[in-house]
């Protein structure tokens, strides 16, 4: 179940790599709906995500424009309290 209008992007390459997997499976847990984009097969996507979040490993989560980071980004913001405000605002 997707809380609020809130907009959960996970952008990947190819193969999902371990951090990949971790992120959406702690998203799943949480029941948070996500969108997943695949940067290999989107040239575009992959300029966007180059140009907002400056980092070319992946994942890269956003929340709506808000860049997270990655999976460690990800779970940091989640033990400080920080992520559950943004993804239920």
């Amino acid at each position: 179940p997707q809380h609020g209008r809130r907009e959960r992007v996970l952008e990947r390459g190819q193969r999902p790599g371990p951090y990949c997997v971790a992120a959406k499976n702690f998203l799943k847990s949480k029941g948070w709906a996500y969108r997943e984009l695949r940067i290999d097969q989107d040239s575009e996507a992959m300029a966007t995500m180059l140009a907002k979040a400056k980092r070319t490993s992946v994942p890269q989560i956003f929340i709506n424009d808000a860049h997270i980071g990655g999976y460690d980004d990800l779970m940091a913001l989640h033990r400080k309290g920080g992520l559950e405000p943004l993804l239920e605002s």
